[in-house]
Formats: C-alpha cells, sequence, structure tokens
C-alpha cells in the first residue's frame, strides 16, 4: 500500500487545532510533526490550506442492499459515504429481505469488504421482519457483527416488545436505536402538520407522533436501565424530552440529521416531493431547539438518514413518492454552512459530532489523529464554496432538497485503513 505523507495541514482535533504533518505507514498513523519527510513515501498529499479531520462516521443510512438495489447498492452508497468524508456508515436494516439474522449480517460484512471503499457495519432488525411481533436473534447477529439494532423506517408500535428488547439488550450490553413514531398519530400524513401543510393542501404529522414514542422509550430504558439512541430528532418536544432525560440519568443519546438544521417544511411548498422526510421537515422553532440541542450536548451525533430512491419513485405526486433524502455527499457542506460558520459550534465540535461521538455510543474505537491510531481521515476545504448538483452524486439516489443550493465546505479526500478512497477533482 505504500506510505502516504500529508503536508503542510492544520489538524482539527476535537479539542484543538494544530499545523502538522501526518505520515501513513501500514494503515496507521506513523509520525506527526513539521517537516516530515520520508524515503518510502508513495504518495505526497499538499494539504495547504486545508483542514484534516478524523474520517466521520454515520450511525444511520440506508443502503438498501439486499433487494431494493434500484435504489442503491453498497457499492454506489460506499462510494458516496468516502464523497462524503466518511470513513464508516453504518446501514439500517430496512432492506428486503430485513437484515434480521445472522446469514445477512455476514452478507452486508463481506460485500463491503469485496467494495473495499467505505467501512460498512450493519445494524440488525430488533424484530423478525421488522415486524414488531418477535424479538429477532440480537446476541447472535451482534456476534456476527452487527453494531447496533433498530426497525428504522418503522417504530416498534408494541411497548411490550420493545421492554422485552430494552431488557434483553442490557443483558448484554447492546444498543437499541429507536425510530420515534406514533403511527396512530401521524396516520397517513406525509408533511409537518401546520401552517404550511395547511396552504399546500397536504396531510398533516403533528410533533406529538414523534414526541409520544420518544417519551415512552425513554421510560421504558430507564426502568430497564438499558442504552437508547433516538434517531432523527426533528422536534422541540424530543429535544426537550432527551435533555431532561439525561439529567436524570437515564442512558440516552440521540442524533439529528443535517435536514432538520438546514431547512423548514416551507420547502414543501411547490409539492417539492425531495423535501418529503420522515420524521418530516419542521418549523422554525424546531430547527432552533434542534441547534440549541447540538450546542448544549442533547443531540450527540450529526447523522445522515441518507435514505436513496430512483428518480422515477420520487416524480410522482407528493402523497405517493417515497419518504426519504439523499444525504451522504451533503452532510458535511451542510453541517459546516449552517453550524460552524454561523458561529453556533466550533469546528472542533463539529469533529466530534460527526466522529468520536458516533464511535464512542456505537462501542468503536474512537478516531483519533495520534501516533499509532488507523488511518481514517477526512480532508476539507472549508473556504471552498460549491453549488449542490445532485448529478454529479456518486449515490444512484439523486433526490437531494440542497440540489442547486450554494454551500461552503467541501471534502477533498478521504483515507480509510491508511488508503485513499477518495480524492475530489
Amino acid at each position: 500500500m505504500g506510505e502516504i505523507l500529508i503536508r503542510n495541514g492544520t489538524i482539527v482535533h476535537s479539542d484543538k487545532q494544530d499545523k502538522k504533518d501526518i505520515l501513513i505507514k501500514d494503515n496507521r498513523i506513523s509520525k506527526i510533526g513539521e517537516n516530515l519527510t520520508a524515503s518510502k513515501v508513495t504518495k505526497i498529499i499538499d494539504a495547504k490550506g486545508l483542514y484534516i479531520m478524523a474520517g466521520f462516521i454515520d450511525m444511520h443510512c440506508h443502503l438498501r442492499e439486499p433487494g431494493l438495489t434500484h435504489k442503491e447498492d453498497i457499492t454506489s452508497g460506499a462510494n458516496a459515504a468516502v464523497a462524503g468524508g466518511f470513513s464508516t456508515v453504518c446501514c439500517m436494516p430496512n432492506t428486503s429481505p430485513s437484515l434480521d439474522n445472522v446469514p445477512l449480517i455476514s452478507y452486508v460484512i463481506n460485500r463491503a469488504k469485496e467494495v473495499n471503499r467505505a467501512k460498512v457495519l450493519p445494524i440488525g432488525a430488533i424484530s423478525k421482519g421488522q415486524q414488531g411481533k418477535e424479538l429477532a436473534p440480537l446476541k447472535s447477529m451482534a456476534a456476527a457483527g452487527a453494531v447496533a439494532f433498530s426497525d428504522d423506517g418503522l417504530p416498534v408500535e408494541n411497548g411490550g416488545l420493545m421492554k422485552l428488547a430494552l431488557e434483553y439488550s442490557k443483558s448484554f450490553d447492546l444498543l437499541l436505536i429507536t425510530h420515534a413514531e406514533d403511527k396512530t398519530l401521524a396516520g397517513d400524513g406525509v408533511v409537518n402538520e401546520g401552517y404550511h401543510a395547511s396552504v399546500a393542501g397536504l396531510k398533516g404529522i403533528p410533533r406529538t407522533a414523534e414526541d409520544v414514542m420518544t417519551a415512552r422509550d425513554i421510560i421504558l430504558a430507564e426502568n430497564a436501565n438499558a442504552r437508547l439512541h433516538v434517531a432523527h430528532v426533528s422536534t422541540k418536544g424530543s429535544v426537550q424530552l432527551i435533555r431532561d432525560a439525561k439529567k436524570r440519568g437515564v442512558k440516552v443519546t440521540a442524533e439529528t440529521c443535517p435536514h432538520y438544521f438546514s431547512a423548514t417544511d416551507s420547502e414543501i411548498l411547490g409539492y417539492n416531493t425531495y423535501a418529503k422526510v420522515n420524521p418530516p421537515l419542521r418549523e422554525e422553532s424546531d430547527v432552533k431547539a434542534i441547534i440549541e440541542g447540538i450546542k448544549d450536548g442533547t443531540i450527540d451525533a450529526i447523522a445522515t438518514d441518507h435514505a436513496p430512491h430512483h428518480e422515477d419513485e420520487k416524480n410522482t405526486e407528493f402523497d405517493l413518492a417515497p419518504f426519504g433524502i439523499s444525504g451522504l455527499e451533503t452532510a458535511f457542506s451542510l453541517s459546516y454552512t449552517n453550524l460552524v460558520a454561523k458561529g453556533h459550534i466550533s469546528f472542533e465540535k463539529l469533529s466530534q459530532l460527526l466522529s468520536s461521538n458516533p464511535a464512542k455510543i456505537l462501542g468503536l474505537e474512537k478516531p483519533k489523529i495520534v501516533v499509532g491510531a488507523i488511518a481514517d481521515l477526512t480532508i476539507v476545504d472549508i473556504k471552498k464554496s460549491y453549488t449542490v448538483d445532485k448529478d454529479k452524486f456518486l449515490s444512484k439516489g439523486k433526490n437531494s432538497l440542497f440540489h442547486g443550493k450554494k454551500l461552503t465546505g467541501q471534502v477533498v479526500n478521504t483515507i480509510v485503513d491508511g488508503d485513499v478512497k477518495y480524492f475530489f477533482r
């Protein structure tokens, strides 16, 4: 694989920055220092004016394989991941069939090794077939390589089954990720319930559909003393519920996605199906609450909820279009533009949200830019502004709400296990 020397870059740690060179050898960081030289270097990256971050970890994406490969597959998804700066992605189980058994968990892991781009870690289903009736074999899937468990795409509506899953997960220190949605409250809604839904004449999904299920699962986790992670938080009510739970010592963590702090439900006007996501885009007050939750640590991580769809599926009536946004390739730019550049958080805090915090939640080795660490690195240009062009995405999913929008912050290189997997041209 040879040695890689990164020169003249500024290293962004989780608590500081420093300008140093980095030498990579045998998949790991061999040296960090000033004016490094090496006789066996096979590649030199001039990072002058650029910033070097620990490789991003997306703890929530949909790669669609097996069964739904017209939307995405592990090859296209892993290529999109490294284009977005992600050295590791965790794929949700709502494939066809669902990732609810050891052979399918093993299949995803082996396919990702064959593709050899981003590292892909599967998340197994909580219930068999994600039907919410019977627990899937969580322990054996964990032994096979599943890093967490979720029925994402669907909530575990049966409170008794969720209670059992949490009690079981505590016994083996497994992480459950909840898709917080009360289907009886969401009904057949397609957008956030509010002014813009009324203007567009579309059925609304109330905030309470998320808040009620967030509250239920927090209570169940608190009683079981088990770990719970709340996916794609979108409402001010859920932020407050999680904040209060953390103060009580509940073992709860949470993520949000770039579209929930970068856009509001006004995007649905004009019946733009790219703005149809689940949970739905909310109102400005929710966006502000999400940002406050990020700032004060209530929200621990930024995940993409990358949900690619075929263009024909989105190019239909709003009610009939599937929920979801293609998010891997815009996540860093949206986060930098709307959080760091606007002064809400520091660059170092963004590194925590995209890298070290997801690793901690998932029980993975924390990515660090220190001698001896695995060389998973993302090099970015924070001065680079560009216009999002969905047609240049490496993902099969071109369903980006942010197509045509100008953003700041460009991923330049992604290094995975000491090998350059993405180079921006």
